[in-house]
């Protein structure tokens, strides 16, 4: 079934998307509650468990390279349905992994197949809407997406309170099963036969790196990125945030998450509503400001004015994330515009830069901060920083 490009966006269509998205912060954030329980089964150390965040990242982030281009060639909706049930399938065989080795191996399987419905979300977008309409449907995307990451852990938390571990895995395999029920029922098919691509793998290389070669395309994407791991090196500590720092309980890890999605949802009504108002450039150095100011306040009040309440604290994460969803439904536009006749691979690829990031923000950074709240908001200024640097040198190039 195709669609034909509707005159406004919809709420429901925007809500099925939004759950496309959804599924990867899901698979992270869900079993952050777990983290000391399956450390104690598997006798882990801290950094050992951090590797399951990269043992989904980095596959993630690899396979973000084929969902687009697949889709490109064989269709939005049978690219969704497949990875969504094969996810659901790795999710299964999470909750049943008999030692750790396997649960890392399945978790590969999960970040090889979880990207489907945000890579291929992103392009219906574009297929489907231009101009204004489409900056607003990414943004009411972003909103409701952005509950995601806040509800995940606090679900996680009270199914491994009630039933372990392995329950919340089981979580993962309803939700991956609903939503591929849902896509199978009402996800509409916008690229036609007649606009698509033979898929060979040595021209999806070569596709590939021309996109990530482009000047602009690689500034702007490194910019989204690292932009973005000003809030990741919060989510990725997470644990050690609200367990240790702040001496909540697993049911409890709402206190963080929700500052975060707080900051998402409002900084992308804010980019919704300064569609057509004032201009990109404008929009982008806004939300930049914003990320840096929270940043270097956290780091400053945590410097010279500890012991910062917990509300403050809370408050300059919101921040953050606030301004991080000002830009980003700008820049994730223009990246797309770069390449109109392929943006599924262009999402494709501009997900992948945004995954290794994430991945080795989570891996590497994560691991080295997380002892210190000053370390973290350090972190965190100095993404905003870099993103933004990154940004100027993009919008001063020859073709602005």
């Amino acid at each position: 079934m195709t669609h034909q490009p509707d005159p406004r966006p919809t709420l429901g269509l925007a809500a099925l998307l939004a759950f496309l998205s959804m599924v990867s912060p899901f698979s992270l954030d869900t079993f952050f509650p777990s983290f000391p329980a399956i450390a104690q089964e598997f006798s882990l150390t801290s950094l050992q468990l951090q590797q399951t965040l990269t043992a989904y990242l980095v596959p993630y982030g690899l396979t973000m390279l084929l969902h687009g281009p697949l889709s490109d060639a064989y269709g939005r909706r049978r690219v969704i349905l497949v990875g969504v049930s094969l996810y659901t399938l790795a999710s299964l065989a999470c909750a049943l992994a008999p030692d750790f080795g396997m649960l890392l191996a399945f978790r590969v399987m999960q970040g090889a197949t979880a990207g489907a419905g945000m890579v291929v979300a992103r392009a219906v977008v574009r297929d489907l809407y231009s101009g204004h309409e489409a900056q607003r449907l990414m943004s009411l995307i972003t909103m409701l997406f952005g509950f995601a990451p806040a509800i995940a852990p606090v679900i996680g938390g009270w199914v491994h309170v009630a039933f372990g571990w392995r329950a919340v895995f089981v979580f993962l395999v309803l939700l991956g099963l609903a939503i591929a029920l849902v896509s199978w029922w009402r996800l509409p098919e916008t690229h036609p036969p007649e606009r698509r691509f033979a898929f060979q793998f040595s021209s999806l290389i070569s596709h590939s790196w021309r996109i990530a070669s482009h000047r602009e395309f690689l500034l702007l994407s490194l910019a989204s990125g690292l932009h973005f791991s000003s809030v990741i090196a919060y989510i990725g500590a997470a644990p050690a945030i609200v367990l240790e720092r702040w001496h909540y309980r697993e049911t409890q890890f709402a206190v963080l998450f929700l500052p975060v999605i707080g900051g998402f949802v409002a900084g992308a009504f804010a980019s919704g509503r300064m569609a057509g108002r004032i201009t990109a450039r404008a929009q982008c150095q806004t939300g930049y400001l914003i990320s840096a100011a929270g940043g270097l306040c956290s780091s400053a009040a945590l410097a010279f004015l500890a012991p910062v309440p917990i509300f403050v604290q809370q408050l300059l994460i919101f921040t953050v994330a606030f301004g991080v969803q000002v830009v980003s439904p700008v820049l994730t536009l223009r990246l797309l515009d770069l390449f109109p006749d392929t943006r599924g691979a262009v999402s494709s690829v501009q997900a992948f830069v945004a995954i290794m990031i994430a991945a080795a923000t989570m891996g590497l950074v994560v691991p080295a901060l997380h002892g210190s709240l000053l370390l973290l908001a350090l972190g965190s200024l100095g993404g905003a920083l870099a993103g933004w640097g990154l940004w100027r040198m993009a919008w001063a190039a020859p073709a602005r």
